[in-house]
């Protein structure tokens, strides 16, 4: 068999198993638990189907963040407020809040991604789909341990909507202890 010849062949056989391929992802596309696999993360590594992977048409898969709200049916979402200020809080402080995030369209709202500007700031977020009509709430935890000052961290919301990013901001004025000279030596004597 010539070489021309296999590499027609592999050609033609690549192009129906991209077409199945395609088609079974196709007739599954509106079916939530026939999409590919939530991204997770195991000790700091990302482990997904989207990590580097192939997805249902055999297209590599990068890693970035979106990928799968790319192609997901398109829902819309309201929160009840983009910035939440914790006001003055001592350095050192753990402090919580939370955004509810309503899924105001036809389709279920799906949170792939939620991340903090710095590792100070921690979201935890639904994992499961968001019904139309149904409200769940985002917990961002900020830790103030060596910050000073005024403080803005940003959190970015990946989801099936459009756009696909949407950013919330929390706020804190952190009173760090002061360290006096004067102070050290009054409280030795």
């Amino acid at each position: 068999m010539s070489n021309g010849l296999k590499v027609g062949i592999l050609i033609v056989v690549a192009g129906a198993l991209g077409f199945l391929g395609y088609s079974q992802f196709k007739k599954g596309s509106n079916d939530i638990e026939s999409r590919p696999a939530e991204s997770t993360t195991l000790s700091g590594i990302e482990n997904s189907a989207s990590a580097g992977g192939v997805d249902a048409n055999g297209t590599s898969m990068k890693s970035e963040t979106g990928n799968l709200s790319e192609t997901r049916a398109k829902t819309t979402m309201t929160l009840d407020k983009t910035e939440h200020e914790f006001g003055k809080i001592k350095q050192g402080d753990q402090v919580e809040c939370t955004f509810k995030v309503t899924n105001t369209g036809k389709e279920p709202l799906i949170l792939e991604d939620a991340k903090g500007s710095c590792g100070c700031t921690v979201p935890d977020y639904p994992k499961e789909p968001i019904p139309a009509g149904e409200s769940r709430d985002i917990k961002v935890k900020f830790n103030s341990t060596g910050k000073e000052g005024k403080q803005s961290k940003k959190v970015t919301i990946t989801a099936n909507t459009e756009p696909i990013q949407t950013v919330v901001t929390i706020h804190a004025d952190v009173d760090a202890p002061k360290t006096d000279s004067k102070d050290k030596s009054k409280s030795s004597h």
